[in-house]
């Protein structure tokens, strides 16, 4: 070591999980020392990573990050290397690192992406945040862990999810079983981000205990929310009634999100969405922030990315296509 460098060494057991790690021609390990400005040495499985300490401490917190990604989906690509590195560059120019006290599946939550660190920073400053983007890009997923770290702080008292059950039009009453098994269906991908996220005893004992509490958006109604951690999902299926009735439940000391994803609402179409209607009204409300997670934030299995970039692809050029179309028509009316 020279002067205060330091150096960090990471074991990979899994031979393909290195060669991964490394890319091809060493492709990654260049992308760290470039952006980090570290020694980066792959022998066999033992990854050396040597310079100044946050610097070390960075790079290493990036490959430990890809090595879950390989876990979770089996490859990683260049592309994906560089936003988990541009996601702690974006943290370390902003003048604070992102944390999330919280831990899933054994590693701390925290942002991937610039724009999630935005997000979480937004979340941490203003008492309502509404979040859009496509499918994949941590909107409720970050929600969740922020709302849980608040509760485990003791910054909130319990904390609220809920969601509007509009594919059965919030009756409900067609569907076999008891209120439960009918809304369940409808609030799993909540309780699949706190199943992440706490043991599974202690959420137990939480929601006995009515400090989590999931349900239907129309449960919201009439009450008020004090000292709570509240959090909408698929706030763009929310009619504009739906959703002035639930921002006006907020109440002392609460926070509040609402995630979306406005290019995939389920309402009739002339129905305008609450959340779209919101955004336009609210905008300018001080203490209400707005953020826009895109396609390049989609941390999910990469080809989710390719998904969502084709079916925008095709309907820009299927909308291009109808308007052409329609020109051509009026010119040849008489």
């Amino acid at each position: 070591m020279k002067g205060n460098h330091t150096n960090e060494t990471i074991h990979i057991e899994d031979m393909a999980h290195a060669r991964a790690i490394g890319g091809r021609r060493d492709e990654h390990l260049k992308l760290l020392r470039d952006a980090f400005r570290v020694r980066v040495l792959m022998r066999g499985g033992r990854l050396t990573i040597e310079g100044e300490p946050d610097a070390v401490r960075r790079a290493a917190g990036v490959v430990r990050e890809l090595l879950a990604r390989l876990d979770r989906e089996g490859e990683i690509l260049p592309g994906q290397v560089r936003r988990a590195i541009e996601a702690v560059v974006s943290a370390e120019e902003s003048g604070s690192e992102v944390r999330i006290e919280v831990m899933a599946r054994g590693r701390s939550v925290r942002p991937k992406t610039p724009n999630q660190a935005v997000y979480i920073r937004a979340i941490a400053k203003n008492d309502i945040v509404f979040s859009t983007g496509p499918a994949g890009t941590g909107k409720t997923y970050l929600a969740v862990a922020m709302a849980v770290s608040a509760l485990k702080r003791n910054s909130v008292r319990k904390i609220v999810l809920t969601r509007p059950a509009v594919e059965a039009g919030e009756r409900l009453g067609f569907l076999p079983g008891d209120f439960q098994a009918k809304v369940n269906p409808y609030l799993r991908p909540l309780y699949d981000a706190l199943y992440d996220m706490v043991a599974l005893d202690q959420l137990r004992r939480y929601l006995e205990n009515d400090l989590i509490e999931i349900a239907p958006l129309a449960y919201m109604r009439g009450r008020t929310l004090d000292h709570a951690f509240v959090i909408l999902d698929e706030g763009q299926n929310c009619t504009r009634k739906q959703m002035k009735m639930f921002l006006t439940r907020l109440g002392a000391a609460s926070k509040c999100v609402v995630t979306g994803d406005v290019s995939q609402t389920d309402l009739s179409p002339e129905e305008v969405s609450g959340m779209m209607e919101a955004s336009a009204i609210l905008r300018d409300v001080r203490g209400i922030a707005f953020v826009a997670l895109e396609t390049r934030d989609i941390v999910r299995h990469r080809l989710v990315q390719d998904i969502v970039d084709a079916y925008e692809s095709h309907n820009a050029a299927r909308l291009t296509g109808e308007a052409l179309g329609s020109k051509r028509k009026r010119k040849r009316e008489p």
